[in-house]
């Protein structure tokens, strides 16, 4: 078992283990979410995890015209896991938060339109200068 959890311990989600399904996302919004030049999420079925406390949600829109959720500690403020309206059964965790340096690389590099001109997401990753269709 794996846990991504916030800076404070309050808000966490227990993971079977490694996602198979990794994505870099360079948009102006991931980069603005996460702090940092691009968001990386791991996608997990909602049945494989168990998120324990209390979290705040923040939604906001696509630019397909779906909604984007993520989800955060209300009181460190450390983003933990997201939910995109186009997979609804799904979660992505915010590998940040698992903290574990050998985590998998992502798989998918989207919105490298924005990506910063210094940020390599290495091969075999699928790259994508919008979002994947």
């Amino acid at each position: 078992m794996m846990e991504a959890r916030c800076q404070c311990g309050q808000l966490s989600v227990a993971l079977p283990g490694p996602s198979a399904s990794v994505v870099a996302c360079h948009c102006g919004y991931c980069q603005r979410r996460s702090g940092s030049p691009f968001g990386v999420l791991a996608y997990y079925p909602d049945e494989s995890v168990t998120i324990t406390g209390e979290a705040t949600r923040y939604a906001r829109p696509t630019a397909a015209g779906g909604t984007f959720e993520t989800f955060f500690c209300p009181t460190c403020g450390s983003t933990v896991y997201a939910r995109a309206g186009k997979h609804p059964t799904k979660l992505g965790i915010s590998v940040g938060a698992i903290c574990d340096p050998g985590y998998p690389a992502p798989v998918r590099s989207a919105w490298e339109e924005g990506k910063h001109a210094w940020v390599v997401i290495p091969e075999p990753a699928e790259h994508y200068p919008r979002g994947r269709s």
